[in-house]
C-alpha cells in the first residue's frame, strides 16, 4: 500500500512525529481483526491499543534501516493476532467461553444500509452478519485468523504468508479449510433452525 510506504519512510526519518498517523490509519483495521478474533468489543479494543503501543516500543527500538524493512500491515496483524491469542488462550485456562459479536459496538459489523431496501431486508441483512460473526468465532484459532486477515481485512496471500509466519501455501490451505468449516457450521445452523421449526 502506498500511503504505508509513506508511512513507514517517515518513521524512519521521525518516529515521534509521524506514529499518530501510524495509528490513524490502522487502528480500526486492528479493532476490526481483535474484534473478530475474540468476539468483544472490550477485549477488541484493549488488543488494538496494546499492539499499537507495542508497535511504537518496537520501532523506537529499531535502526532506520529496519523500520525501511518493515511491511506494515501484515506486521502490525501480527501483533494484534498474537495479543488475541494470548487473550484467547488465558480464557480458555479460565473456562471462559468465546463470547457472540450480538454485544459489538454499533456499526462494527452492521452492513451498510441500502437506501433501495426496506427495514426487513435491512434486518434480515444485520441478522446474517451476526450469525456468520458467531460462527467465525467457532473456528479454531488458526483458521479463524486466516480467513479474518484474508476475507475480512483483504491482505493478500504473500501478506497473509508474512503475518502469520507460515508459507504461503498453509496459509491458502488454511483459509480454504476455515471457509469450508464455515460453510458446513452455518448448512449444519440452517437444518438445526428448520427442525425446530417443523417440530
Amino acid at each position: 500500500m502506498d500511503n504505508d510506504n509513506q508511512l513507514i519512510e517517515a518513521a524512519a526519518r521521525d518516529l515521534d512525529g509521524t506514529f499518530e498517523a501510524v495509528v490513524v490509519a490502522h487502528q480500526d483495521r486492528l479493532y476490526s481483526i481483535a474484534l473478530r478474533m475474540l468476539g468483544d468489543p472490550h477485549d477488541a479494543e484493549e488488543a488494538a491499543q496494546d499492539a499499537l503501543v507495542r508497535a511504537y516500543r518496537a520501532m523506537a527500538g529499531y535502526p532506520a534501516g529496519r523500520i525501511l524493512e518493515l511491511r506494515l500491515r501484515p506486521w502490525l496483524a501480527t501483533i494484534v493476532l498474537n495479543l488475541c491469542r494470548s487473550r484467547i488462550t488465558r480464557r480458555a485456562a479460565a473456562g471462559r467461553p468465546a463470547l457472540s459479536l450480538d454485544a459489538a459496538a454499533p456499526g462494527t459489523l452492521e452492513p451498510v444500509a441500502d437506501a433501495r431496501s426496506g427495514p426487513e431486508a435491512t434486518v434480515a441483512r444485520r441478522a446474517a452478519g451476526r450469525a456468520w460473526a458467531d460462527l467465525l468465532l467457532t473456528l479454531p484459532p488458526a483458521y479463524r485468523s486466516a480467513v479474518v486477515l484474508r476475507h475480512i481485512d483483504g491482505l493478500s496471500y504473500p501478506e497473509l504468508a508474512t503475518a502469520l509466519d507460515r508459507p504461503e501455501g498453509t496459509v491458502k490451505a488454511q483459509v480454504h479449510r476455515g471457509l469450508a468449516m464455515l460453510r458446513a457450521a452455518s448448512e449444519a445452523a440452517e437444518r438445526r433452525e428448520r427442525e425446530e421449526l417443523t417440530a
